[in-house]
């Protein structure tokens, strides 16, 4: 039987994808006492990596669709932590989120707020968080935006 934040997830018609595999030499997460610290997750959908600059290549509305992506990815790795029981999930504690964009782009929180409100949307109230949102030049293999997580867990 689906929990319900699988539940929750079929209402709001998204499906989570498979937890990436780590790029380099790193594991995917991490748990210490009931904390899970989910490594950041590039944007990638269904047709391959988001690439691009925010400010040049993408409108702030397409960036948060890219933050949504690694908001997806995050839950995905924190499914796979826990066993695959979302309900484990007690609170959303932080997001760190990475935008890569031009030097004169300024609305970075507005581009994480793609997963901010994903994250509200998915939990409810334990979904608000702490966060922070941060412009860079560049992000690897130029992706749009990275996004890193803290999950209070049971």
């Amino acid at each position: 039987m689906a929990g319900i934040i699988e539940a929750r997830l079929q209402e709001l018609g998204l499906s989570l994808p498979d937890a990436p595999a780590p790029a380099a030499n790193y594991v995917p997460f991490q748990r210490s006492g009931n904390q899970l610290f989910i490594s950041g997750q590039i944007s990638a959908g269904p047709d391959g990596l988001i690439t691009g600059k925010l400010g040049a290549d993408f409108s702030v509305e397409q960036g948060q669709a890219a933050a949504k992506a690694c908001a997806l990815a995050l839950i995905a790795q924190a499914r796979a932590a826990l066993g695959g029981d979302l309900d484990r999930v007690a609170q959303v504690v932080k997001l760190g989120g990475f935008v890569n964009c031009t030097a004169d782009f300024t609305d970075h929180p507005k581009v994480i707020n793609g997963a901010s409100d994903l994250m509200v949307a998915v939990f409810g109230e334990n979904g608000r968080h702490a966060r922070a949102a941060v412009g860079c030049s560049a992000l690897p293999l130029g992706v749009a935006v990275e996004i890193e997580a803290v999950f209070e867990v049971r």
